[in-house]
């Protein structure tokens, strides 16, 4: 059994300034606010007695991971594959205007791109990135998976989770 955990909110007070800029801004830690959600997620029977936590390698989530690597005494794993959807297919940086287009249009149809013209990763995609990284964890009995929103859902099914929420999954049917 998996357990998806969004990261906690994330302090983008610095977004735009020294090393917090393009792709740097996934660099951000958590907020104070941040760091309480995922205190909180840590007193979730759900998560007692996990064996190991993966996480996507952004700051935010290696943060969230290392907190509930504290308080529940487990193991972490980065998994890059489980990075956050990202606005160019190609893993070009896309400006930020560009990739706030690119994500009203990826959330207006859902997950699926409207014409072969668009350059976002959709929901699909995201799908075929994760769960092979699942599948290679799915002799864990319970699995805490530190992630983004976006890729939760695309995953789950489950609409865009709230920063410490936690959203149960199986790979029963999935594969």
């Amino acid at each position: 059994m998996f357990y998806f955990v969004r990261h906690g909110e994330t302090d983008y007070t610095e977004r735009g300034t020294k090393i917090y800029q393009g792709h740097g801004t996934n660099l951000a830690p958590l907020s104070e606010t941040g760091i309480g959600q995922i205190k909180k997620a840590a007193k979730d029977i759900r998560l007692q007695e996990a064996n190991l936590i993966l996480c996507s390698s952004y700051t935010r989530a290696v943060q969230s991971a290392a907190i509930l690597s504290k308080e529940l005494g487990l193991e972490i794993r980065i998994e890059t594959d489980l990075h956050e959807w990202v606005a160019n297919d190609l893993y070009i940086y896309e400006d930020d205007h560009t990739a706030e287009k690119a994500y009203e249009e990826y959330v207006k149809n859902k997950g699926v791109h409207p014409d072969s013209g668009c350059r976002w990763e959709d929901a699909a995609t995201i799908r075929r990135r994760v769960l092979p990284v699942l599948q290679k964890y799915a002799d864990v009995p319970k699995v805490i998976v530190i992630g983004h929103g976006m890729m939760i859902e695309a995953v789950t099914g489950v609409p865009h989770p709230n920063c410490g929420e936690i959203v149960p999954f199986s790979l029963v049917g999935k594969e």
